[in-house]
């Protein structure tokens, strides 16, 4: 468990019922400020510092690794200040106090495997590892925030710093945030130093790439005995292989398996686990686990959270979790980090229109490819939709294929709904975090985007989430940060060569991985909700019955969901049944929180 919550200030707070919400845990308490862990050791106090502290922080600058990682944090900051933090490594999550200068400060890992989320009230601050937590506080009482439901449709889940509550944000990963005299300032303590410039030292890169992945298995390992997430994609295969080499025995490994054609991928973990000796436990999911699952989502997670495989997720942590095991280890990643996903690749055919001189594409080929009569031939239409797409500046050309966009908003939500949001800001949050990548590259511009909105914001928050809700502790060895940091020093052209995805990663591993796991397209764990949802009729009244109280909230259009309902039914159910656990998904989570 990663629990951290607190509150400093809020002289006028509930005492009686701030404790309570405390849940018994053991706390620390002075000068106004409350703030409880789930760990004994996460805890210290040194005169004017406080610190509560959750995860698994290491320092790479100590002599040795201290036994109270809270109390050696204080000791740094009575030397560093807030420049401390980026001498911590590993996963965290950490309130600080200091009454002298009456500030409290919260900071996250590099990479937001850990979360904090607060409310800044007039009389003091309100701080949790969790959202809902916050929330719940009694000086807090928030409503559901119709901006972040805008977010919810646009994203399937509500990414930092927003949260579902009204005056409920989110730290960033690599963020701080320090409260003094009633103000809040936001600051990265780090971010990923990005190279650009071509290289030739490739047998040195690779040597470097393979001790520090061997490096990373051992620090995520660590003493406990641990199993792994095995999907047959490069990611989880290189983690189990590492593994088993590194613990000398054959690493017990979970895949999960779909009774439903082009869904199914277990073929590739077999593959992975006759190359390295595996100890591999099969599931195949069946239609009832998804209708279970549904409630453990909707319960667990501290917003709604829309992203389907949460549930095979839930169902391979329970196995290990019923054979004994506490620790897993995700292969969760690698994709982000060296330029595996077919994005890259696509947008690269994109980009190439825009190294051709100015003058020939403005005074040549745009005039020529819009000429009367030429959209009736196919040759010239791909060429005019190519330079449509093409001139769309990223990253906001990758967002022309979300679905929120395949019709009019009016035609999908209310008028009350849209008339209290603003439709642009996802696109201003996207392009933010594009623009502040430190790189000139448009490949390592894109990853840096996936590290936020695909990486902390989906799929940490997927994987922590269901591990969590079956007992189990998951990390993540190829987001160690020194693997995240030798990642900015392959260069672009290393990552997405030519077209190929993913070339040092996978020409590093040639000798090590099975060639067909090599070779094969990026898959993972695919969900087949959709026609699950149409054929099994337990699920499919399930999800009707969300959908029809869903129908009743005023936001979205009640025309828009019954042709949604009719086009999964008669058209596409896969596409289509996406949008119906998106908002099935909502309605759980809406109802089972009490809004």
């Amino acid at each position: 468990m990663r629990n951290i919550f607190g509150w400093f200030g809020l002289e006028h707070a509930d005492t009686v019922a701030a404790q309570t919400w405390l849940g018994g845990a053991p706390a620390l308490r002075g000068s106004g400020w409350t703030c409880s862990t789930d760990r004994e050791s996460g805890l210290a106090q040194d005169g004017t510092l406080t610190v509560a502290l959750s995860g698994r922080p290491y320092f790479p600058d100590a002599a040795t690794q201290p036994k109270n990682p809270a109390a050696h944090i204080l000791e740094l900051w009575r030397q560093h200040g807030v420049a401390t933090l980026p001498r911590i490594h590993g996963v965290f999550a950490l309130a600080l106090l200091d009454t002298e200068s009456n500030s409290t400060v919260l900071a996250i890992d590099r990479v937001g495997v850990h979360a904090l989320a607060f409310a800044r009230l007039k009389d003091g601050l309100v701080f949790a590892n969790r959202a809902d937590r916050v929330a719940t506080h009694p000086a807090v009482h928030t409503d559901i925030d119709l901006q972040s439901l805008f977010h919810y449709f646009y994203f399937y889940n509500v990414p930092a710093p927003r949260s579902i509550f009204q005056g409920v944000e989110k730290l960033l990963p690599g963020q701080y945030a320090r409260f003094q005299n009633g103000q809040v300032k936001r600051e990265f303590y780090w971010h990923l130093d990005y190279y650009d410039t071509p290289r030739s030292d490739f047998d040195a890169m690779s040597g470097r790439f393979k001790e520090i992945l061997r490096e990373s298995v051992t620090r995520a390992r660590g003493d406990d005995e641990v199993a792994a997430f095995l999907s047959g994609g490069t990611d989880s295969s290189t983690v189990a292989g590492i593994l088993t080499q590194m613990q000398g025995k054959p690493a017990r490994t979970y895949s999960i398996g779909f009774s439903a054609e082009g869904f199914d991928e277990m073929e590739y973990a077999r593959i992975a686990g006759r190359h390295f000796g595996l100890d591999m436990r099969e599931y195949y999911l069946k239609p009832d686990d998804v209708l279970a699952a549904i409630p453990v989502i909707a319960e667990h997670y501290d917003e709604p959270f829309a992203n389907e495989s949460a549930v095979p997720t839930y169902h391979c942590a329970k196995m290990a979790h019923t054979d004994g095991f506490k620790v897993m280890l995700a292969g969760d990643g690698g994709d982000e980090l060296f330029g595996g996903n077919t994005r890259y690749a696509k947008q690269k055919v994109f980009e190439m229109y825009h190294a051709l001189p100015a003058l020939l594409r403005n005074a040549m080929i745009e005039p020529l490819s819009g000429l009367p009569g030429l959209d009736r031939l196919p040759p010239t239409r791909k060429l005019q939709s190519y330079i449509r797409q093409a001139n769309i500046p990223l990253p906001d050309r990758m967002e022309s294929y979300n679905y929120i966009y395949r019709q009019p908003l009016p035609d999908m939500f209310t008028p009350d709904f849209l008339a209290q949001i603003d439709r642009d800001l996802p696109a201003v949050g996207l392009r933010e975090v594009y623009a502040r990548t430190d790189s000139s590259s448009f490949i390592n511009r894109m990853m840096h985007l996936d590290m936020k909105f695909t990486i902390a914001d989906s799929d940490l928050r997927k994987v922590n989430g269901m591990t969590e809700a079956a007992g189990i502790e998951v990390r993540y060895p190829l987001l160690d940060d020194a693997m995240v940091d030798f990642s900015g020093e392959v260069p672009p052209d290393w990552k997405v060569r030519g077209y190929y995805l993913r070339w040092f990663f996978k020409t590093a591993l040639k000798d090590f991985l099975p060639q067909e796991i090599i070779n094969k397209s990026k898959h993972g764990f695919g969900l087949p909700f959709g026609v699950w949802a149409r054929d099994h009729a337990p699920l499919r009244e399930r999800i009707d019955d969300r959908i029809a109280d869903f129908k009743k909230r005023g936001w979205v259009q009640p025309a828009y969901i019954d042709r949604l309902r009719e086009q999964h039914r008669t058209e596409h159910a896969t596409y289509f049944g996406k949008m119906l656990w998106v908002i099935a998904i909502l309605e759980e989570w809406l109802a089972r929180h009490g809004k």
